[in-house]
């Protein structure tokens, strides 16, 4: 395939391309749905083809394929180089690509065990197992599972990147997902739901890490005992300890999707949405001195895992927020030429027929130095907000809520009574300045990131400890 890479990209430059670029991508997917126990769907599909992307006097074409042979690849880079001059006269400022050293190499994560030595009716008997074990659960809580539903999903990806200055990066990547939604309901309590998502670079050997009888089953008693034992909590000014889900949410929503520099730039504005935050903020401060948020490709088996970019850049952490100060934004060539500083390896693309822009990988809060304890002992009167239910965020990122699942007061250092659905709704400048104190725990969930048009679902890392919030004020729905 590396041939008909290259043969895109000479096709592009032949045409008078400035700057060209070609992908192959393939993606091997396997998903498993169960739905109330009963297994309702089992697919593989693979999608696989060729993209080019050209700069054509300042302005950007692209194009794709799913059909591999040298006459499509010759096409695509044609269309490309078309489009390129269809608009290149409605361009003002143009684009450019800033200047950088391109990486050379091949990056393969090998399973310890292939997706293909566990055969599909092993693969839903343990769902089946886990689905058992969560709906125990909710029984022994005297609350039913009237509705739940797993998605297992298996991937392997291949990717072939070239550029006319200098990148030349094959990549083999697999990654496994599970997505759970639990639904509990009791006669007298009504309901209560909880979904997230686990996923990270591996083969099977992901999954037997997981647990699931042991997780789920857990999952299940949590969420049916806060459905039935959990009171209103209470309401007004007080401390709030927030566990790693929803730190992790925090950091995604409020502080990477911000600092996407085609965002600032106002490329998102129709499409997603803007960002408060502008050209000339960096140095801003946005939180205390404890706040520090990262973005990381490179974490090992995360499921936002990559060491070069669409566009051969190296990966490594891009410090966001330092100490509270806005530090650093997420660049790919295009906009680091814009902005004249280096591109930051946030270039992604989901799928072959898919042009890269800038992404999140793996964004989290880094730890400090308390325990959980000690963040717990030292409030008098607060909320501990273990999980989330629902999020919101406006389109700016400034103004944000967050409604808690399972959550408990406390009082005096201590535990008390779990409390069902309290509300923080603060703006982002807020949240991250009531922060004055950081774990040392540090965990991550994953995601799918949702951004461009068409939609882009790209896998991702949330995370970060358990935090804690001075004198916020907390609403909440009666139970």
């Amino acid at each position: 395939m590396e041939d008909l890479t290259r043969l895109t990209l000479k096709t592009a430059e032949e045409l008078g391309a400035t700057y060209a670029e070609a992908r192959f991508q393939s993606d091997i997917r396997e998903s498993i749905v169960l739905k109330n126990g009963v297994p309702e769907v089992s697919v593989i599909e693979e999608l696989k083809g060729f993209n080019v992307r050209v700069v054509f006097e300042k302005s950007l074409g692209f194009s794709s394929t799913n059909i591999v042979s040298k006459r499509t690849a010759k096409d695509a880079a044609r269309r490309a180089v078309n489009i390129a001059k269809a608009s290149a006269n409605a361009i003002r400022k143009g684009v450019s690509m800033s200047g950088e050293k391109l990486g050379e190499g091949k990056v393969e994560i090998k399973p310890r065990i292939r997706f293909d030595c566990i055969d599909l009716n092993s693969k839903i008997q343990l769902l089946k197992e886990a689905d058992k074990a969560a709906e125990e659960s909710a029984n022994e809580a005297k609350a039913k599972l009237p509705a739940h539903m797993f998605i297992l999903d298996t991937i392997k990806t291949e990717k072939i990147v070239l550029n006319s200055d200098g990148a030349n990066i094959s990549s083999i990547i697999p990654r496994v997902a599970l997505s759970v939604f639990l639904t509990a309901y009791h006669p007298q309590k009504g309901s209560a739901q909880r979904f997230f998502n686990l996923g990270e670079v591996a083969g099977w050997e992901g999954v037997e890490k997981w647990n699931l009888l042991k997780l789920l089953g857990e999952e299940a008693q949590s969420l049916s005992k806060t459905l039935m034992e959990a009171r209103s909590p209470p309401e007004g000014e007080m401390d709030v300890v927030l566990g790693p889900e929803v730190i992790g949410i925090v950091c995604h929503e409020s502080c990477g999707h911000p600092a996407e520099a085609d965002r600032i730039l106002g490329r998102e504005a129709a499409q997603a949405g803007e960002t408060y935050l502008k050209r000339d903020s960096l140095g801003m401060r946005v939180g205390s001195s404890v706040v520090n948020v990262v973005d990381d490709p490179t974490l090992p088996s995360s499921f936002g895992f990559y060491l070069y970019d669409e566009e051969g850049i190296k990966a490594g952490k891009r410090v966001l927020i330092k100490e509270g100060v806005v530090s650093e934004f997420l660049h790919n060539r295009e906009t680091a030429a814009v902005f004249r500083v280096q591109s930051n390896a946030a270039s992604r693309s989901v799928a072959y027929d898919r042009e890269p822009i800038i992404r999140m990988a793996n964004t989290f809060l880094e730890p400090g130095d308390y325990s959980k304890e000690e963040l717990i002992e030292e409030v008098k009167h607060g909320i501990y907000i273990k999980n989330f239910m629902e999020w919101n965020i406006d389109d700016r990122r400034f103004h944000e809520r967050y409604v808690g699942l399972e959550a408990y007061t406390i009082e005096n250092g201590e535990l008390k009574e779990r409390v069902r659905n309290p509300v923080l709704e603060i703006t982002t400048v807020g949240l991250w300045s009531a922060m004055d104190a950081v774990g040392k725990d540090l965990e991550f969930q994953a995601a799918y990131c949702g951004k461009g048009d068409p939609m882009q679902g790209i896998p991702v890392w949330t995370g970060g400890p358990h935090a804690r919030l001075r004198k916020i004020r907390l609403g909440g729905a009666k139970a």
